[in-house]
């Protein structure tokens, strides 16, 4: 729910918490409640003040940014409640119409971080890719194992800060930005996590959690075992994208191939790629998954910095995640930083060359947050960050 929504859902349960203990303070014969003429009793009172500590803890819980299992305790606070204007329905009847509010929040909490929700499945997808990633991260990568490599390729391995470290298997990322579907559409803030292993059976298992309109969004994006999958869901409830199929496959290979270049400079040596030089500044790169074979070409600036990965091969999904069309992708690249004695990334972008009337143009801009390198599995466990101008 976004901040506003949430602070007004926050407010009106306190107040309707609060107004349990004017139950408690009569059922307990402690003053006497003009507004309560039914007689409450002590096993009432408890009841009534049962309610309002539930209600108030699940206020408490919304407002401090609601973790997994928040909905259990708003669930349970509508029932305790209900109980309570039950036994005075003539004098509170009207609390009814919190508690139908404290369901609807109930329910929306099960659906965004439930056990069937897009948050959990990623860490459990993340837990499996990791379990089955390959080994050898404790071997240090060599200059000798660069021999080979175009030379742009292979000074923008020594540049990422790989040599005499760890060899990559895994990475996980956060990161934020904004997306859109086409030039004439309004930008979509977003934040998101991304798990990716690599080897003979390289993983990508990407959560996504953007606002339109108002509403959150959420997009859980795998791909194992050489097959993907795309959906997304309004307020966690209403899937408005199912995508997959062999474009979706093809689009996805060439997202993980990316994800090889631009994010794990490390993890590009003993990759299923076959290198060719172009010229002194790109290079053209053909990788193997399965049964895909995708190809991009790289450039390179003055100084073996990789700015820019083209490729023919991925497809555009449609809106709706139903059809898929090929159009030349890019992803320009500006600025790095030190992280952990490597140089990481900071911000990309992604690019359609779309036919007129739309013409090439950005529809994604991302900032990586943090990256981490070798993913230890109980790492993965932090809820998914809130875009701007919303809240878990």
């Amino acid at each position: 729910m976004t901040s506003l929504v949430r602070w007004v859902v926050v407010t009106l349960l306190v107040g309707h918490g609060l107004v349990h203990l004017l139950g408690a303070l009569k059922g307990f014969g402690w003053t006497e409640v003009p507004q309560l003429k039914q007689p409450i009793g002590p096993a009432g009172g408890v009841i009534w003040l049962l309610a309002m500590v539930l209600v108030l803890a699940a206020a408490g819980l919304i407002a401090a940014g609601a973790p997994t299992w928040w909905w259990v305790v708003a669930a349970l606070a509508a029932v305790v409640s209900q109980v309570a204007i039950i036994t005075s329905w003539s004098d509170a009847r009207v609390g009814t119409a919190a508690n139908v509010l404290l369901v609807l929040a109930a329910v929306l909490g099960f659906a965004s971080l439930g056990p069937t929700s897009f948050p959990t499945q990623y860490r459990d997808r993340t837990h499996d890719a990791l379990a089955d990633s390959p080994t050898g991260a404790e071997d240090p990568l060599t200059e000798q194992d660069l021999a080979g490599l175009p030379e742009p390729l292979a000074d923008y391995v020594r540049r990422s800060g790989a040599l005499g470290r760890p060899r990559v298997v895994s990475f996980s990322a956060h990161f934020h930005g904004r997306i859109r579907s086409g030039p004439d559409q309004a930008w979509m803030p977003f934040t998101g996590e991304q798990l990716n292993t690599f080897g003979p059976r390289p993983q990508r298992i990407f959560l996504m959690d953007a606002i339109r309109s108002g509403l959150p969004v959420t997009v859980l994006h795998s791909f194992e075992d050489a097959t993907a999958t795309m959906r997304a869901k309004v307020l966690s409830l209403f899937t408005v994208v199912d995508a997959s199929g062999p474009e979706m496959d093809r689009g996805e290979t060439v997202t993980v191939f990316n994800d090889l270049v631009v994010l794990a400079p490390a993890a590009i040596v003993g990759a299923p790629v076959r290198w060719t030089d172009i010229d002194a500044r790109h290079v053209r790169g053909d990788f193997t998954n399965g049964d895909q074979i995708v190809s991009a070409e790289l450039t390179f600036d003055a100084n073996h910095d990789l700015v820019d990965f083209v490729s023919e091969d991925r497809l555009r999904t449609s809106a709706d995640g139903k059809t898929f069309a090929r159009q030349t992708w890019s992803t320009p690249l500006t600025g790095h930083r030190e992280s952990c004695g490597r140089r990481v990334l900071v911000l990309g972008q992604g690019r359609w060359e779309a036919p007129e009337p739309e013409g090439a143009f950005t529809y994604v801009e991302l900032h990586i947050d943090d990256i981490t390198y070798n993913v230890q599995p109980d790492s993965i466990s932090a809820p998914l960050p809130t875009p701007a101008g919303a809240a878990s």
